[in-house]
């Protein structure tokens, strides 16, 4: 399925002058047909599968309880 830069801006959650600038980077491919970039839609599904593993694996470790010091005595 091919995407509008408006579409791919939607899809992606940014705003459209950032998908143009990606697209002028070329990070992000896109097909000319003459009136209008399109984008393929399926290119940012490893992508978006990747940030979301690096998302639970982020919040798996803020979760993790901090151990305690083996060297901390207390003096009391």
């Amino acid at each position: 399925m091919y995407l509008t830069i408006k579409e791919t801006a939607e899809y992606l959650h940014m705003p459209e002058a950032q998908v143009k600038t990606l697209i002028q980077q070329k990070k992000i491919r896109t097909i000319h047909d003459g009136e209008q970039f399109l984008i393929y839609k399926e290119q940012f599904n490893t992508h978006l599968k990747q940030v979301e593993k690096y998302k639970k694996l982020v919040e798996e470790i803020l979760n993790e309880p901090i151990p305690e010091d083996l060297d901390i005595k207390d003096e009391d």
